[in-house]
């Protein structure tokens, strides 16, 4: 009954079941880890090309804003040239 032992061929099988059980649960854990390792590097790469990204955006925005001065700035001195033509013109 309760206190008999398997025989030991039994209890040999299920120990190299056991074995092979661990071996491939080991296994299937340094794959995950290898594919989370994997995942981390993708994210990370990602993160840096946003940062990139957003840096580039704002040096372009800052750009515009120079080129929009510049412009603003020739329309002005355009303005005034033909305020002065036309007072050139009636003389």
């Amino acid at each position: 009954g309760a206190g008999r032992r398997p025989p030991k061929m039994a209890a040999g099988a299920a120990a190299d079941a056991q074995a092979r059980f661990g071996h491939s649960v080991k296994g299937l854990l340094t794959e995950k880890v290898t594919s989370c390792g994997t995942d981390v590097i993708a994210l990370t790469k990602q993160v840096l090309k946003g940062s990139r990204s957003a840096e580039l955006l704002g040096q372009a925005a800052r750009n515009m804003v120079m080129q929009e001065d510049a412009i603003l700035h020739s329309e002005d001195s355009l303005r005034k040239m033909a305020i002065i033509t036309t007072h050139l013109q009636y003389q």
